[in-house]
């Protein structure tokens, strides 16, 4: 356990899981808690710089909170960092998510009252009433056109991510309001149902299954350069989040190949085909750091 973002210790305490394994002034089970705010960062200290989002209804395990920062790992891929302890409340279960690249949350059942807060694709909630065309939620009224059971979730993770088209790139960001590569193919991956770790190097290593070297490439599939990671849209166009073009876009393959090795990220390393097993397990035996194009 030597990679800092799948290792639940620091210095003042660690996941009980861990005793025997790290050194740790005390061992907790932890306390289960979920992300009450639109998006949150996850940062790599108290205070310190972001790491990745978290969405309005993600939980996490709270291991321990100093100085209003929790020290949490995130139920969905294992990622540990520092929350905002005023992010974080009591776990609802959740019924829908935001099946729309975006929405606003409202004061009540009004389109023309001024929002309450914008939320982005992939966020849950607990619905409790219905009335015309708003569904409520203990954080305000939501229009029921951009919401969608948790039961029912799409099979393409490409035309999830095609929803996040224009999104401005944002180094760490999870959400419509900016999002990077990984962060991208982490989304939409789960939204489809798929096990997926947060950052470009994890995916690489256990995402899918690796294609052989002459194998065609086609819908769904990721290809990976050091630092960066890109949906196949289809034979010659990639999906991605990069910062070259500082938003998410399409690129025809042969150009985007060019365009990456000629600002010295060399050619691609890897690629994977999405599997048709779904919430596996994920591997957390990586040791490097997080990059992106």
């Amino acid at each position: 356990m030597t990679d800092r973002r799948l290792r639940a210790a620091n210095a003042h305490v660690a996941a009980i899981a861990l005793q025997g394994q790290v050194t740790a002034p005390r061992y907790v089970k932890g306390v289960a808690q979920q992300v009450i705010v639109p998006v949150a960062d996850l940062c790599a200290a108290a205070n310190g710089p972001r790491d990745r989002q978290l969405l309005l209804g993600e939980q996490v395990c709270v291991f321990d909170t100093q100085d209003g920062w929790s020290f949490v790992q995130v139920d969905k891929d294992g990622y540990v960092g520092y929350l905002n302890a005023d992010q974080l409340g009591a776990v609802q279960a959740s019924s829908h998510w935001i099946s729309a690249a975006a929405t606003h949350l409202y004061p009540r059942a009004d389109f023309k009252v001024k929002e309450a807060a914008r939320l982005s694709l992939g966020a849950t909630v607990a619905v409790t009433t219905t009335v015309d065309r708003f569904s409520q939620t203990p954080f305000g009224w939501i229009p029921t056109a951009h919401l969608s059971p948790v039961s029912s979730r799409p099979a393409d993770p490409v035309a999830v991510a095609e929803h996040l088209l224009g999104t401005p790139y944002l180094w760490g960001g999870n959400s419509r309001d900016g999002i990077d590569c990984s962060g991208l193919v982490q989304l939409a991956c789960w939204i489809c149902g798929f096990d997926c770790p947060a950052d470009s190097d994890l995916q690489a290593a256990s995402l899918g299954v690796e294609m052989d070297s002459d194998a065609q490439v086609r819908r769904g599939d990721l290809l990976f350069w050091h630092g960066h990671v890109a949906f196949a849209v289809d034979r010659d166009t990639l999906l991605h989040a990069n910062s070259g073009h500082m938003a998410t876009v399409y690129e025809p393959l042969e150009i985007a190949v060019d365009r990456i090795a000629a600002q010295g990220d060399g050619e691609i390393t890897l690629r994977r085909r999405l599997s048709q097993s779904k919430n596996s397990s994920i591997n957390h035996t990586i040791t490097t750091e997080k990059t992106d194009e």
